[in-house]
């Protein structure tokens, strides 16, 4: 066999915008839903830059019938003069990465878009793009296709479309589908993120539209209370321990704003902020504001005499258990792990948040004394609890009849290389007992499962405990689980790269899903973030014709097309069930990693996602039944 060359002549070079489109995921994380939603926040994220440096107090986002989105701002408009480049500096920010007004403060104090990417990262992954700049009087426009310019300028500068009163800009574009997976943007986490905009900048007002459906929807979002207001949301349905504490500072360039409530519950919900932008893996701005404020506690506690001097002091958890807190900055050069901006990683914001945190909290507390004692309350509850429960923790998990080698149940795979491994987590003893006989045992594990598991949403932690398929579960992952009173949860320990849900494809198989995914969203939501669970899909029907050769399909979707083109007759078998398939049929539909398709279980908005689960799963019936009555439509039906 020839030896591939390896030279000089190897090395490709990506002109342009080619190498956006070659590996979009670098640049918006990815090309699913969450990839294209991100599109819309790259733009509105420049808008809201503008109204961060004083320009603009008005956004408009209209989902267009038509599938495209379109973003209008009254700032002062992308300038469309000329560019030492000799081009319109309009066409340079679609056209070129890393060009922008944000890499000096000349333009922008504070920017949540700095890497001068977003827009002709936008603009690369369009089918096509239009741009409309009103400025001096005039409107001018200019319009691409596939990142390519489709006007042809005049002396390097736009061609002018029109006359109109007043600034700002109008953006307007249809994601490419020979990209992304889908192109539906999806407008229930769209509309949180506005919302959330919204409470950050309480000047700002954000305008929503949804054009696509029969009846237009429009929604108007201004927060005149801020991140006091975004608390008082998140916790409008809970009882809460005391009012809202608000607080905010600067230092060494940083502004620091920060809000908390504690409410009668024991899990602790903080979000971080830099300059607009969510931080959803928080990052050392958070990292400032939970040192301090545990050190705040500890110290009281101890001038109070209610840590006594044996005592050991309140962990980190124990002081936040029950807390709902926003930490949002402006910093002047943020620096963030990746495009997408999940983690900041400024030590100075460390520093400052640490700093106005300490004087702003010991000034309100020394005023507030009961307030205090409220909280020092339910971090004296958590710490009591969490040692009670790490006592039954070690009871319960370390005993040997539940131990991961003599469980029973695991069918464990040959290989100990987490990387390869995967493990299938199966309802029932006979779809254990035909993956059992289909895998592929050199990396494939199979977990049964008898039943429906505990909804955890409803139970105590030690009945949570106390369920031998929770149990066996944890054993079998190996990285333990983190829940409200510590967190013993430790990614690196999991002995499988995938867990893999294969449940049937009917009502009973949803519900199973569906209570997995909520134990594992509430005590190893790791696993969903960093993109180790999966849902497997085995086929719903297969076509067998008199003539050609057999196909599965796994939806009626794919039925009706398959209908469509076949013309000859063939007969059709429904599995009812996953038991219902020998080992060949289960290994080439849902085993194999050639042939198989899995769904990548993912969250994009984390607020929103604890929310549908406390609501989808609790005791709470009315919001329940309004919720499944608004997206009905929305489902996937087994009739």
């Amino acid at each position: 066999m020839a030896k591939a060359v390896y030279d000089a002549s190897s090395i490709t070079v990506l002109e342009g915008l080619e190498a956006v489109r070659r590996r979009p995921g670098m640049y918006i994380g990815s090309v699913s839903t969450r990839g294209l939603n991100h599109l819309i926040y790259e733009i509105v994220d420049n808008a809201v830059d503008e109204h961060l440096a004083g320009y603009c107090d008005t956004i408009c986002v209209t989902l267009e019938a038509d599938g495209s989105a379109t973003i209008q701002d009254n700032g002062r408009g992308i300038p469309v003069g000329m560019h030492e480049k000799g081009v319109s500096a309009e066409r340079l920010v679609f056209t070129t990465l890393h060009a922008g007004g944000k890499f000096d403060d000349s333009a922008y104090k504070t920017s949540g878009g700095l890497h001068g990417v977003g827009s002709s990262v936008v603009n690369a992954l369009s089918t096509y793009l239009t741009v409309q700049v009103k400025n001096g009087g005039f409107v001018y426009e200019d319009r691409y296709e596939r990142g390519n310019p489709m006007v042809e300028l005049k002396d390097g500068l736009l061609p002018v479309v029109g006359k109109a009163r007043g600034t700002g800009t109008k953006i307007n574009f249809l994601p490419d589908d020979t990209i992304f997976d889908k192109t539906r943007f999806k407008e229930d986490e769209i509309k949180s993120r506005m919302h959330e905009t919204a409470y950050l900048n309480p000047a700002l007002t954000i305008i929503f539209e949804d054009k696509r459906k029969e009846e237009a929807e429009q929604v108007t979002y201004h927060e005149p209370d801020g991140i006091i207001g975004f608390i008082r949301d998140m916790n409008k349905s809970t009882e809460t321990v005391c009012d809202v504490i608000y607080f905010k500072g600067e230092n060494e360039g940083i502004s620091v704003e920060g809000a908390f409530q504690y409410i009668n519950e024991f899990h602790e919900n903080v979000l971080g902020f830099c300059n607009n932008i969510y931080n959803s893996e928080g990052g050392t701005h958070l990292t400032g504001f939970k040192s301090s404020f545990t050190n705040i506690i500890n110290t009281y506690a101890r001038e109070l005499n209610i840590l006594k001097e044996k005592d050991a002091n309140f962990t980190g958890a124990d002081v936040r258990n029950g807390m709902t807190a926003v930490i949002s900055i402006k910093h002047p050069d943020p620096r963030f792990e990746g495009q997408t901006k999940t983690k900041l990683d400024n030590q100075d914001a460390s520093k400052v948040v640490s700093k106005v945190t300490g004087d702003e909290l010991v000034r309100y507390f020394d005023r507030n004394l009961e307030t205090l004692k409220s909280i020092i309350g339910c971090a004296e509850k958590a710490a009591k609890i969490r040692k009670t429960e790490e006592k039954a923790k070690t009871n319960m998990l370390t005993k040997q009849k539940f131990s991961f080698d003599s469980n029973g149940k695991l069918a464990n795979c040959e290989s100990k290389d987490a990387s390869k491994c995967e493990i299938f987590i199966v309802e029932g003893d006979s779809a254990g007992g035909s993956a059992k006989s289909a895998r592929n045992r050199a990396f494939q594990a199979i977990l049964p499962i008898r039943g429906k598991i505990l909804n955890v949403e409803k139970a105590s932690i030690d009945k949570v405990l106390a369920n031998a398929e929770i149990k066996t579960m944890i054993n079998a992952f190996g990285c333990g689980f983190s829940e409200g009173y510590g967190n013993d949860f430790d990614i690196s320990k999991l002995r499988y790269n995938k867990i893999i849900i294969m449940a049937d494809a009917d009502v009973d198989g949803a519900h199973i899903s569906t209570l997995l995914l909520t134990l594992f969203y509430r005590f190893m939501p790791e696993l969903i973030y960093e993109g180790h669970v999966y849902i497997a899909m085995p086929p719903l029907y297969k076509a067998m014709p008199s003539k050609g050769k057999e196909e599965y399909l796994y939806d009626d979707k794919a039925l009706e097309r398959y209908r469509k083109r076949h013309k000859g007759p063939f007969t059709l078998q429904r599995y009812k069930g996953l038991g219902e398939m020998d080992a060949v049929q289960l290994w080439e539909t849902t085993l194999n990693p050639e042939t198989r398709i899995l769904k990548l279980v993912e969250i994009e908005d984390a607020r929103m996602a604890s929310d549908v689960t406390e609501m989808l799963m609790g005791s709470d019936v009315p919001p329940r039944k309004a919720f499944i009555y608004e997206h009905a439509t929305d489902a996937e039906l087994d009739v």
